[in-house]
């Protein structure tokens, strides 16, 4: 099983729950108006307040060969229609009005804060993958952040996303210079009952983002989602834990991964449960529309493909 062992973050300003407030794994960034922390540390030894001078004392740091680990960096799509909906009306999330819902102009306001971000930061130089929930919400969120510049049909090369996809009233956007996209269904939202989480047909996104690979998805139409069931906790946890695994088994080193709040939260919960509960609760804690985490996450079986090397 892979585990999650060390976390950094962003969230933009103009996010409507930006509220995080670890002593520990945060700094201030008054110039960005955000908080943010950008290094990663694969050891960790703030575990204790007293520290330890018994030689015998089991550690509290983790230590990894370093062709186990990869970074992930973990993000929430931005604001969509369902989000304002919701919070006015619950019951709205039943609305047939809310299917495949998608960003509103606030949340294209956050999409270009941390698009910025990660322009300014140099991480888009190093994410080699980003993999993305196939919603419409969570692709305009992927695409635009990690996508390219503007498109012009002069390049040879089919667009990330087309002219004001879905409703989105945005210019088309390249897929030169920036890494792959790759659709997953395993990281989708919690399935069931909700419109808002019931995807549109594979043949629909391929028009509206031709260059996002579609190829996992088994597929068309929507069979995963029930009307009248709802995935149960558990079951968003283990399909969360099965990700993670599969994740863990790809060769690129630096991954993005643009998905959703109910996902996130499930599937991190299952993680930390040998740390201290600060930590744990650091981990599992709700995102933010629009929040990116940077995390480590550790290949603990003997099932790596990429040996150790040493100079």
């Amino acid at each position: 099983m892979a585990a999650i062992i060390s976390i950094s973050y962003f969230a933009s300003s103009s996010s409507p729950s930006s509220s995080l407030s670890s002593p520990l794994l945060l700094q201030s960034v008054p110039s960005l108006r955000l908080r943010l922390r950008r290094s990663i540390d694969i050891l960790s030894p703030r575990c204790s307040a007293t520290p330890s001078h018994d030689m015998d004392a089991a550690p509290s740091q983790g230590l990894y060969p370093l062709h186990r680990c990869k970074t992930i960096h973990l993000v929430r799509h931005a604001q969509g229609i369902h989000n304002v909906e919701g919070e006015k009306n619950h019951d709205a999330y039943l609305s047939e009005e809310l299917f495949d819902a998608q960003l509103t102009p606030l949340g294209w306001q956050q999409v270009d804060n941390l698009r910025k971000h990660v322009k300014e930061s140099g991480l888009s130089k190093r994410i080699e993958l980003v993999i993305v929930s196939p919603l419409l919400r969570t692709l305009q969120t992927a695409v635009g952040v990690f996508g390219g510049e503007g498109y012009t049909e002069r390049v040879n090369a089919p667009p990330l996303m087309v002219t004001n996809a879905g409703k989105s009233n945005r210019a088309a956007i390249a897929c030169l210079d920036c890494p792959p996209f790759l659709a997953v269904e395993l990281c989708r939202e919690h399935l069931g009952v909700h419109p808002c989480d019931r995807r549109s047909n594979i043949i629909k996104y391929r028009e509206l983002f031709p260059a996002v690979d579609f190829s996992l998805i088994e597929t068309d139409e929507d069979v995963l989602w029930n009307p009248d069931i709802r995935e149960k906790k558990e079951e968003v946890a283990a399909r969360g834990v099965k990700f993670m695994d599969w994740l863990s088994t790809r060769k690129e080193k630096e991954i993005a991964v643009v998905t959703h709040s109910g996902f996130l939260y499930h599937t991190l919960c299952s993680f930390g449960n040998d740390s201290d509960p600060s930590l744990k609760s650091e981990i599992s804690r709700h995102f933010a529309n629009c929040e990116l985490r940077s995390m480590v996450l550790v290949d603990k079986c003997v099932r790596s493909s990429d040996p150790a090397t040493a100079n």
